[in-house]
């Protein structure tokens, strides 16, 4: 399937929470200012699409992407008029997942068939899955331009690349903390890591990787420390590092301060000023 063309934008991608006084438009541009190469924005947040278009006008030329559009609560329909209202449809990097149930790859196929069959279509190459089996990953080589996988550490991101082939994009999720004090650093993504280990495909694919299940109902600190880059710029580089190292074309913060009642326009500034070149 056609490869996205990450290289040239650069490496390192960014999230963006949606806000309800409209404040994440200003935090795009900026984040288009900093380099950033993408701006992912998280599915949950996602009452309706239209913050993805919304993104789209606010910003230039980067690449606005869906991590991801659910398919429990969006329609194959929905997602083909999200892309017949952009201006610039060329930007929007459609991620879809959330295939859930007892016949997720059944489901996924028959959603991408419809994006197949829409006029225009929602093209493969714009669109990645987000994937964390052998099979999804398949699906996502196969069927769309990659995977965006969250919860990984750098060993399954060499395993993926495997999966995927050399030609597939493959852009890895990881949650930042750019704290050096453990607990806090821990504290701070215990809450939400907590939640998505009980979510879908997640807890299946955290034994793969070898976790427990007490590490995945406790969301031990033993899982903390594999799942998230938290620590110094030094620290956070190098885990960022290690998963381009292991195939990733792409690395996305998902940057949590450690003050949940702040937007970490303080740790963007710095993270871009050491990863991005």
């Amino acid at each position: 399937m056609t490869h996205l063309d990450l290289g040239d934008l650069g490496r390192i991608g960014v999230t963006l929470d949606v806000r309800a006084d409209g404040g994440h438009l200003d935090d795009a541009a900026m984040l288009e200012s900093l380099g950033y190469s993408t701006i992912w924005i998280a599915g949950g947040q996602l009452a309706t699409l239209d913050p993805l278009r919304d993104v789209i006008r606010a910003t230039e030329k980067i690449p606005v992407g869906s991590a991801i559009i659910p398919a429990w609560g969006y329609t194959p329909e929905d997602v083909i008029a999200l892309h017949r209202s952009l201006d610039a449809p060329g930007r929007l990097i459609t991620g879809l997942g959330g295939a859930h149930g007892d016949r997720p790859l059944h489901t996924m196929n028959a959603y991408l068939d419809t994006l197949d069959a829409a006029d225009p279509p929602v093209p493969p190459g714009a669109r990645m899955l987000s994937a964390l089996g052998p099979r999804m990953l398949e699906l996502s080589r196969d069927r769309a331009a990659g995977a965006i996988p969250l919860l990984v550490t750098p060993e399954y991101t060499a395993q993926a690349r495997q999966i995927l082939g050399a030609e597939a994009t493959l852009a890895v999720m990881e949650y930042v903390v750019l704290e050096s004090d453990p607990q806090l650093a821990r504290n701070t993504v215990r809450e939400p890591i907590g939640f998505l280990t009980g979510v879908g495909g997640y807890p299946q694919n955290l034994r793969r990787m070898g976790f427990t299940d007490e590490d995945i109902t406790g969301t031990s600190d033993r899982l903390l420390d594999s799942l998230v880059a938290w620590g110094d710029i030094d620290t956070i580089a190098a885990r960022v590092t290690s998963h381009l190292d292991a195939g990733a074309d792409q690395v996305v913060l998902v940057v949590r301060p450690t003050d949940p009642n702040t937007v970490p326009h303080t740790e963007w500034r710095a993270l871009a000023e050491a990863l991005i070149r």
